[in-house]
């Protein structure tokens, strides 16, 4: 009857500290994803002005060799 109990309480305390760790893995991630979406979000202008000057490189590139 005893070892019935010891069991019963290892099972909830194991059950209890396995749902700890999974709320604070969850809770991590969200962190993680709401700060990927800020860091997008700040560089997303940066990064369109970079194309933009990838693609003006580009065109110069192509408009010069094609002329020599």
């Amino acid at each position: 009857m005893v070892l019935l109990i010891v069991w019963a309480v290892v099972v909830v305390l194991a059950v209890v500290v396995l749902g700890g760790l999974a709320y604070g893995l969850l809770g991590a991630f969200a962190r993680l994803r709401r700060e990927v979406e800020g860091a997008e979000r700040d560089l997303r202008p940066f990064l369109e002005q970079l194309q933009q000057t990838a693609d003006r490189a580009a065109d110069r590139a192509r408009s010069g060799s094609t002329t020599s």
